[in-house]
């Protein structure tokens, strides 16, 4: 498995860096510890752009402080328009303070 290529075409089709999905793959790779999942790196990698805690960006996004800690640990994938929101947020996160309004 080339980790490099496969992130490479994970970041290309998704459009976007994900900084973790190197680990992830070589988690996978290893067959050790848990699996990172794409979406469960976007809930992450949008929410810290944000400089937002779970419960603020929580707050700004509509959604349980629990929901929002299962998508961060990948006990579920959020529903797709939420993942549209986080793709949003990920490249702008200046515009969770529109929310907020």
């Amino acid at each position: 498995m080339d980790i490099e290529k496969i992130a490479r075409a994970i970041e290309l089709d998704a459009g976007m860096e994900f900084p973790d999905v190197r680990q992830a793959l070589a988690e996978a790779k290893a067959g050790a510890g848990r699996v990172t999942t794409p979406e469960q790196m976007l809930v992450r990698s949008a929410r810290s752009k944000t400089g937002l805690s779970q419960q603020a960006f929580a707050e700004r996004i509509a959604t349980p402080v629990a929901t929002l800690r299962d998508w961060e640990q990948g006990r579920f994938v959020p529903p797709g328009g939420v993942v549209c929101l986080l793709r949003l947020l990920e490249r702008h996160p200046d515009l969770t303070e529109e929310l907020a309004a």
